[in-house]
């Protein structure tokens, strides 16, 4: 079974025991968090998908939180010619480590696989 899930602005695609860096998250390492049906976008098991209007009604993934990490270095850097006028700027996101544990549909939701 797989679930898109979306959080950070953005949308995920997730199946049991992936592990995925997402943008931070105020979870402490170690604590479980649930995605809950207002977070959940389409579940799918082999042919069967249900997608949500705009959400899948009575559906969770379940999570574990493994680190709270930062993301490599970027380098934002302008240059105008022959201005003598640079600018060099580095950002680092701070990125959550979390793993998919479980994905559950209400029974009457749950599609056949």
């Amino acid at each position: 079974m797989y679930a898109v899930i979306k959080t950070g602005g953005k949308q995920y695609r997730v199946v049991a025991n992936d592990i995925l860096e997402i943008e931070r998250l105020d979870h402490e390492d170690g604590a479980k968090i649930e995605f809950v049906e207002e977070d959940v976008l389409m579940v799918g098991a082999g042919e069967s998908v249900k997608i949500g209007t705009p959400f899948v009604k009575g559906a969770r993934v379940a999570a574990e939180v493994l680190a709270q990490t930062r993301g490599p270095k970027l380098i934002a850097f302008k240059k105008r010619r022959r201005q003598n006028s640079r600018r060099k700027k580095g950002h680092r996101q701070d990125l959550t480590t979390l793993r998919i544990t479980e994905i559950t549909l209400a029974p009457e939701e749950t599609p056949s696989a």
